[in-house]
C-alpha cells in the first residue's frame, strides 16, 4: 500500500507559556519583594523554592486538579504550589500570583517575534491554544504581537484543557483548515502532544535555559516558509 502524502500545512496552533513565552524574572521579583515583606531570602533558595513548585506543576496529579478551567480554581492551585514558598516569606504567593498573570511576569523567547513576523508575511494564519485560567489577550497585547493571532482558544472557556481534541479542532475550524493541515508547537507532550491524536502534525520543544532562543525556526522550515 503507498503511503498518503502529507497535506501542505497551512496554519500553525502556538502554545502560550514556555512555547512562545518564558517566566520573566520570577525570583528576581521574589527577592525583592521577600525585603520588601520583612522575610530576606537569597537567590540560590529563591530559586530553588520556585523551580520545585514549577516542576510538580507540570506533574499528571497536579494538571489533574482543573486548575485550568476557572479563575479560582486557578489561583487556588498556584498559591498551594507555592505553599513552602509562602512558609518561608509570608504574603509573596499573592505578590508573585500577580506578577505571572500579567505581561509583565513574562516575556517572548528571543527568536519569537521573528519566526511570528515571518509567518504572517506568508499570509500562515494563526492560533494560540492554551490550557490557561485566565484571559492572555491582553499580556499579547502588551507585547505587541496580539495581531499575528487569528484566535485565541483558552481552556477556561472550554470546559475541557488539552489534550482533549476539542481544543484543537476549535483552533482549526476558526482558522478555516482542517487539522491535517495545522501545525500544533508546543513544550508538553502529555497535553500539546494531544494534537497529533486530533490530526495535526505536532512539534515538541525541549526546555531551553532562560534568555535562550527556542528553536522556534523549525517552524519555519515544517511550514515551508524558511
Amino acid at each position: 500500500m503507498s503511503a498518503v502524502p502529507l497535506e501542505p500545512i497551512s496554519a500553525v496552533l502556538f502554545d502560550f507559556g514556555h512555547t512562545l513565552f518564558d517566566t520573566a524574572s520570577s525570583v528576581e521579583l521574589i527577592v525583592g519583594a521577600a525585603a520588601s515583606l520583612g522575610h530576606p531570602i537569597d537567590g540560590d533558595q529563591a530559586s530553588a523554592l520556585w523551580t520545585a513548585a514549577r516542576d510538580r506543576s507540570r506533574t499528571v496529579e497536579e494538571m489533574a486538579k482543573g486548575r485550568d478551567l476557572d479563575a479560582a480554581q486557578h489561583r487556588a492551585c498556584w498559591l498551594a504550589l507555592w505553599t513552602e514558598l509562602e512558609a518561608r516569606v509570608p504574603g509573596i504567593s499573592d505578590v508573585l500570583y500577580t506578577y505571572e498573570t500579567t505581561a509583565a511576569g513574562w516575556r517572548l523567547y528571543p527568536d519569537a517575534c521573528r519566526v511570528l513576523e515571518a509567518l504572517a508575511h506568508r499570509d500562515v494564519p494563526m492560533a494560540v491554544v492554551s490550557d490557561t485560567g485566565w484571559d492572555l489577550r491582553p499580556l499579547f497585547e502588551a507585547h505587541e504581537v496580539a495581531h499575528h493571532f487569528t484566535t485565541f482558544v483558552m481552556s477556561y472557556q472550554h470546559g475541557v484543557t488539552k489534550p482533549s481534541p476539542i481544543l484543537f479542532h476549535t483552533a482549526c475550524e476558526r482558522l478555516g483548515v482542517r487539522p491535517s493541515q495545522a501545525l500544533m508547537v508546543g513544550d508538553n507532550f502529555r497535553n500539546d502532544g494531544g494534537a497529533s491524536d486530533a490530526g495535526c502534525r505536532t512539534l515538541l520543544l525541549p526546555l531551553v535555559p532562560s534568555g535562550s532562543e527556542r528553536g522556534l525556526d523549525a517552524v519555519l522550515d515544517l511550514a515551508g516558509t524558511s
